[in-house]
């Protein structure tokens, strides 16, 4: 997936989630924030924690390939596994990190088990019910024709590695774990192409896009925000009246005080 940041839809792509991160992660304040995930971003560059870490996905065998990205990663962990403390980090953002998981719901969990209460998630990703989702899958069945895979349908435009997860899924995933959604975002109207100049000449499709056709966007971000019920701690007084108040009526005391004793037998 690294080469197709360097091409022309690629930096399309990129500098609006660079836009989508720097505006949800400049007022997240805390001591701990993590960007899971997609070293050529720098997710948390707007943010103002004292402790941010760079953390890449080791690979299917377990180790760390050599890429070329825009941050070093400070370490190689799997995303099933995170080694993080319960409750330990304020913000995680996972950058297209679901889509390259072998279990991103099991990711989504694990996120989840680190994060503290309050604490906030971001997740970006392609949307696969978009233009450039429906070419994708257009260039899938196209590439099974020899055909046409002579005349070039038949390449893919978006990277080939892992599944588009819809972002109504994800928030599933979300609300089953508890957590509230804080925000939805919708991006990237152009049409599916690597010619920068035709790209240029479409900017108009993103105003228009965001007015009457916002859901199609090729790109999302979410931000869900972790929710754990809150105890209330009681005082004696309290509990000792709520007992008072807990215990049944009994026939002896019912109206004890309203009726007159009966006069003594002659």
């Amino acid at each position: 997936m690294d080469p197709w940041w360097q091409s022309p839809a690629g930096q399309y792509l990129a500098a609006w989630e660079q836009k989508q991160f720097d505006a949800q992660v400049a007022n997240v304040f805390g001591y701990h924030a993590m960007q899971l995930g997609t070293s050529n971003l720098d997710a948390l560059r707007s943010n103002r924690m004292p402790q941010r870490w760079m953390v890449e996905v080791a690979d299917a065998w377990g180790m760390a390939s050599s890429r070329a990205s825009v941050l070093a990663p400070q370490a190689w962990v799997h995303d099933d596994a995170l080694p993080f403390a319960n409750d330990s980090l304020d913000l995680v953002v996972l950058p297209h990190t679901l889509e390259l998981s072998s279990d991103p719901h099991a990711c989504v969990r694990e996120v989840y088990r680190v994060l503290r209460p309050e604490g906030r998630m971001l997740i970006t990703g392609f949307n696969p019910w978009s233009w450039w989702g429906a070419s994708q899958r257009w260039r899938h069945l196209s590439a099974r024709s020899r055909l046409l895979r002579r005349v070039g349908w038949g390449q893919l435009f978006l990277p080939q590695e892992g599944e588009f997860l819809s972002p109504g899924r994800v928030r599933d995933w979300l609300k089953v774990l508890g957590m509230e959604l804080a925000d939805t975002e919708h991006g990237i109207y152009r049409p599916a192409t690597q010619d920068e100049q035709w790209l240029r000449r479409f900017a108009w499709m993103d105003r228009t896009g965001e007015r009457w056709w916002p859901i199609l966007g090729a790109a999302y971000s979410l931000v869900a925000i972790k929710k754990v019920p809150a105890l209330r701690l009681m005082s004696p007084k309290r509990r000792a009246r709520r007992r008072l108040a807990a215990q049944p009526a009994t026939a002896t005391t019912i109206g004890a005080s309203s009726v007159s004793p009966l006069p003594p037998s002659p």
